[in-house]
């Protein structure tokens, strides 16, 4: 049987600014840092039961909480709306990315399991390997060849836009020969 293999998390990760990246044609496609403005789609997955525990008899048997449901669904949608507003959420609607979005849904699911009280501590895998895939570690945006940039010229342009103008500021220095 096999053993290892390149894995994303092996070895320090890739430098883009070094010669060895250059050599190799490591590039990074840049993600905005003020993330995605736009429309974000419906969350894709169905609705997930939620039950609590009963008993009777001295037997247990769990019966479906509709309260529960709609509170788990809840906390799934507030993380599916927090995860389009991320740079990554940029990525993920191009066309070559878009197989990304199944599991954008799945890290929100798993996000909203791990807070509830019975959570299996199996679940913090998943949410670091679903990261992985969603570009939500470095790792992750790393290996798909993303890079996240500040706009510094629009802030730059922003603090020039807002800084106040005084008469005093236009006025020019004339030589005193008259020229």
């Amino acid at each position: 049987m096999t053993a290892g293999g390149a894995r994303n998390r092996s070895g320090p990760a890739p430098d883009p600014k070094s010669g060895r990246s250059d050599r190799r044609g490591l590039s990074l496609r840049p993600l905005p840092a003020e993330g995605y403005l736009g429309e974000m789609p419906t969350f894709p997955l169905p609705k997930m039961s939620r039950y609590r525990w009963e008993s009777e008899d001295k037997k247990r048997y769990q019966v479906f909480d509709e309260v529960l449901t709609a509170e788990f669904r809840e906390r799934e949608l507030a993380h599916w709306e927090w995860a389009w507003r991320t740079p990554q959420a940029v990525a993920w609607l191009a066309p070559q990315e878009s197989w990304r979005m199944p599991s954008v849904a799945e890290w929100c699911r798993v996000k909203a399991a791990l807070e509830l009280d019975d959570a299996p501590t199996g679940l913090w895998a998943a949410k670091f390997r679903l990261e992985d895939r969603i570009m939500f570690s470095n790792a992750g945006l790393i290996e798909a060849g993303y890079q996240v940039v500040v706009d510094e010229l629009g802030g730059k342009r922003a603090e020039v836009e807002a800084a106040p103008v005084s008469s005093r500021s236009r006025l020019k220095v004339v030589p005193s020969d008259g020229r």
